[in-house]
């Protein structure tokens, strides 16, 4: 059970960064801090492109393979498995 845990946590920081990579690809949609600095020059009409979808697509599952992670991590701590 101990090598299960130690994978997890590998798991979790390597999800970890690149969920942030992901994140950070994303395209602005305006409305935030970028606005109050000039960066809110887009487009709000213009249409998600298939690059866009997939980094999504792939952003959603990573996003919820982190989750699993945290709650079986979770679920380990509170019944003393590891």
């Amino acid at each position: 059970m101990e090598a299960l845990h130690t994978a997890l946590l590998v798991l979790l920081a390597i999800t970890s960064v690149i969920l942030t990579l992901l994140i950070l690809l994303h395209k602005g949609r305006g409305g935030g801090v970028a606005d109050m600095f000039g960066g809110g020059v887009s487009n709000a009409m213009s249409s998600s492109g298939v690059a866009e979808r997939n980094l999504n697509r792939i952003t959603v599952i990573l996003g919820l393979v982190w989750v699993a992670v945290i709650v079986i991590l979770g679920l380990f701590t509170r019944f003393g498995i590891a």
